[in-house]
């Protein structure tokens, strides 16, 4: 049973605010004006429709691997594709945009966390941040780079 008392409600609304504040935040702001430029591009919703049509295709060929007959001219194809996306200025741009946003929001999961426990684990898909959130006890004997107690 949940029950709700004064001090959750509290937490809630100040992660409420946390979220707003992210929202209108600079970073933020960069990221949906990127976001929406690379929308209204026309080459970069070209270059984005053809590599998802390739990788398609890629995943098709992917389940004989280098057997089947198209493996080499397709994987090459995809790395053409992937790396016309990535140098194409709007798509660069928001990549870019992203991972800002990305590395601020594992910024504040990092703190909130530390602010509990330094053994908090927060898993936030960047090395350097999931490095200091593992306090160890992870499972991998301290494969993963941690510090193990």
């Amino acid at each position: 049973m949940l029950v709700a008392t004064i001090e959750r409600l509290q937490l809630l609304d100040v992660a409420e605010q946390l979220g707003k504040m992210i929202v209108e935040s600079d970073v933020a702001e960069e990221y949906r004006r990127c976001f929406y430029h690379m929308q209204q591009d026309e080459k970069a919703q070209q270059l984005i429709h053809r590599f998802v049509q390739l990788k398609e295709r890629y995943e098709d060929v992917q389940r004989f691997g280098k057997y089947h007959p198209d493996y080499k001219e397709v994987t090459k194809q995809v790395r053409e594709a992937k790396r016309e996306l990535d140098v194409y200025g709007p798509i660069a741009a928001f990549k870019r945009a992203e991972k800002e946003m990305q590395s601020l929001l594992d910024e504040i999961s990092t703190m909130i966390g530390r602010a509990v426990s330094e053994n908090i684990k927060v898993p936030t898909g960047n090395p350097y941040f999931d490095s200091l959130s593992c306090g160890g006890g992870c499972g991998s004997g301290g494969a993963c780079g941690c510090r193990t107690k």
